[in-house]
């Protein structure tokens, strides 16, 4: 009788009182948004891939010429992506040590600790157009705080941004400036490690570096699976340093993958060269993420295992 009055009771409620319509009605913005907004400008950038386009007229299509011009002809996009990819290889792992050396150096209870917390982090929160600039101040040859030091110091100047072997080290730099973002994220990973695993560790005999070998690393792994995933895709994409900083000079050593694109299509109007280039990208991000994915089962500890 109860079930059969429950039932009465909804199927007499207005359509949208009902849970299951209010429920759609929140996805609606998705629903609706992600074919509109995402999936259709992928298909479509896909089928200009394909095309001669100018941005203005309709695409005309071309078959495969873009790729292959990309691929064997371009003298520019081939160097991109491998600088792209250096830029990735130092900056990923050395902002994950950073992170992870920053949070266990932070994860201690004494007295100001919070101070010190916020020190760090507050260059995440600099917007990243401002922080560009404020680094390119620095960075500069002849006015740049950073010569003005070596100046002082009875050493010559360096070209931090003119320099084609040292702009990417220069770049990264401002990259590790902001690793207060992720050791917010290691931080509470670490806060949510059990005190008595600790404890239990301390009455055998463990060591600090025992300690975080064995206990602490593995606990976290999954934070730190998740900052690599983050951290290889934003690098790869990688853009406003190359555009407000070097324009990709010197010598196109700063060129970045996303900056070649958006240089092709805006600068050159190739708008379906440009679109080939970023599926190009896209396929390059999938083939790292899905190695990176298979050779986490390999570090990568869950509780519930």
């Amino acid at each position: 009788m109860a079930e059969l009055k429950e039932k009465k009771q909804r199927s007499g409620k207005l359509f949208w009182k009902r849970e299951g319509f209010q429920g759609y009605l929140f996805m609606g913005p998705t629903l609706i948004g992600f074919p509109l907004l995402c999936a259709y400008p992928m298909i479509y950038s896909l089928y200009c891939a394909f095309c001669d386009w100018d941005g203005y007229n309709d695409p005309v299509f071309a078959g495969l010429k873009n790729f292959k011009y990309i691929l064997m002809t371009d003298p520019v996009f081939p160097k991109s992506v491998k600088i792209t990819l250096i830029y990735a290889l130092i900056n990923v792992p050395v902002t994950l040590i950073l992170g992870m050396a920053l949070a266990v150096l932070l994860n201690r209870n004494l007295k100001g600790i919070r101070i010190f917390r916020v020190i760090y982090y507050l260059p995440t929160i600099v917007p990243g157009i401002a922080s560009i600039i404020l680094w390119q101040f620095i960075f500069k040859s002849d006015v740049g705080m950073l010569n003005g030091f070596l100046t002082q110091l009875g050493l010559s100047p360096v070209g931090w941004l003119t320099d084609e072997k040292i702009v990417l080290f220069s770049l990264s730099l401002m990259k590790w400036w902001g690793v207060g973002g992720m050791m917010i994220v290691f931080l509470s990973g670490l806060q949510s490690v059990p005190a008595d695993i600790y404890e239990a560790a301390e009455l055998d005999g463990a060591g600090g570096w025992a300690k975080f070998r064995s206990i602490t690393f593995p606990m976290v792994t999954p934070i730190v699976f998740l900052q690599l995933i983050t951290g290889l895709i934003g690098c790869l994409q990688s853009f406003a340093e190359a555009q407000i900083m070097t324009a990709g000079d010197p010598n196109n050593a700063s060129r970045f993958i996303n900056y070649d694109i958006y240089e092709t299509a805006f600068n050159s109007g190739r708008y379906g060269r440009a679109s080939a280039e970023a599926w190009i990208l896209f396929l390059i991000i999938m083939v790292l993420t899905v190695i990176v994915f298979r050779s986490s089962e390999q570090y990568v500890y869950y509780e519930n295992e």
